[in-house]
């Protein structure tokens, strides 16, 4: 049951529920410890952890001692790859002396002292409306707001330097999560799997980096506080669903309607009064239980092909929740194979299309109605998904 439900003074007839979000939550719940996501399990985890994984993140770092020459895996396809992911690197390795990894392990800190005074709201709707023009002059695609659940919020986090949980340090009087969304390059994702497209990845956290440190450096400026987070500090999908984003699909992802799966999700915590967004569905649900693309495709075959459960298939999967659950343990073995990350699982996925075109946006709403059926045939018919090579995209003239 959420705490929260009727008792936001914001949400006029209380906040979103559960059942408006589509979330089925049972008695086996447990908020997640960060320890236990697949990536920092490949740190501390005999199980996991190899020479490969070591070589699988210097990559980020720096160059290979041997190049592959294979489309999409040779040096300057790393190079574009490894600058994509520099910003957000950078804000990461800034303070790793002091056992901070901010952006991934720790919330953003990189931010001036803000006003004393705190502006007069009177309207959180209106503020709310404020907040997200903000967030899309600094860069975000889209923008949500809901409140602060603390349900998604890590146990504890993670340390590299000890390689255990440490102390979760978010402050406890924050009301509301505002939710930024940046778009991941199509053209790019079209070449997965390769080291290019893993770019579509690193750019997408980058924006996310300056997107959410400008944000939280306007709201300190108003006089409120605000932290600004990556895949640091909380659970962002559950987040951006309740915020009115999106829904999830099959695949574990956050399918938009302006964007599909193709995006990088980021958030800020802040005490500053804003209105809530409410969940929206537009038969993401209905679509997946038809469709199985994304298992398909899948060389790992990671994701499931059933019905949403309670299963888990280890200590990376959040317990009591009835949903599709990826297998993070066979999906990041293949990352570690090829040397970079995998969005295969993106690429196949129908609701992966260019939405600017008024077709495909067409296409999206016929796909979240009773001929969804219809719209599923069609795009098998006419080869949706398909891999491009790596040097189409090098090649292509833009």
């Amino acid at each position: 049951m959420n705490s929260f439900e009727g008792k936001c003074t914001t949400c006029p007839g209380g906040c979103a529920t559960d059942e408006d979000a589509g979330f089925m939550i049972t008695e086996q719940f447990g908020p997640f410890n960060q320890k236990n996501d697949i990536f920092n399990r490949s740190f501390w985890d005999p199980s996991i952890h190899s020479e490969k994984t070591e070589l699988f993140y210097e990559s980020y770092r720096k160059p290979l001692e041997e190049w592959r020459h294979v489309d999409g895996y040779d040096q300057k396809d790393f190079a574009l790859r490894n600058a994509g992911w520099y910003v957000a690197d950078f804000f990461a390795e800034r303070l790793e002396n002091e056992d901070r990894r901010e952006g991934f392990l720790d919330y953003l800190t990189s931010q001036r002292e803000g006003a004393s005074e705190q502006r007069n709201v009177e309207s959180p709707e209106a503020m709310a409306e404020e907040v997200k023009k903000a967030a899309k002059l600094f860069g975000a695609d889209l923008v949500g707001i809901t409140y602060h659940d603390e349900r998604w919020v890590y146990t504890h986090k993670y340390s590299r330097d000890h390689e255990d949980e440490k102390e979760m340090d978010l402050p406890d009087n924050f009301v509301s999560v505002i939710v930024v969304c940046h778009e991941m390059d199509h053209d790019l994702l079209e070449t997965v799997p390769s080291a290019l497209s893993g770019t579509a990845t690193g750019v997408g956290y980058s924006q996310d980096a300056i997107t959410l440190l400008a944000l939280a450096q306007y709201i300190k400026n108003l006089g409120y506080n605000a932290v600004a987070s990556m895949n640091d500090t909380a659970l962002s999908i559950p987040l951006a669903i309740k915020a009115g984003l999106g829904e999830y699909g099959r695949h574990g992802l956050l399918i938009t309607p302006e964007l599909g799966p193709r995006l990088r999700i980021g958030k800020v915590f802040t005490d500053l009064p804003l209105a809530h967004d409410r969940p929206k569905r537009f038969g993401v649900k209905e679509f997946c239980e038809i469709c199985r693309r994304c298992s398909d495709g899948c060389p790992t075959k990671a994701i499931p092909f059933d019905d949403p459960s309670e299963r888990i298939y280890n200590s990376s999967n959040i317990s009591g929740i009835r949903k599709w659950t990826v297998d993070a343990e066979k999906c990041f073995d293949f990352w570690v194979k090829q040397v970079t990350d995998c969005s295969i699982c993106l690429r196949v996925c129908p609701y992966n299309r260019d939405y600017p075109s008024w077709v495909n946006r067409l296409r999206f709403r016929l796909m979240g109605s009773f001929l969804r059926s219809f719209m599923l045939w069609l795009d098998n018919t006419l080869g949706g998904g398909k891999r491009k090579t790596p040097r189409w995209w090098w090649e292509k003239k833009d």
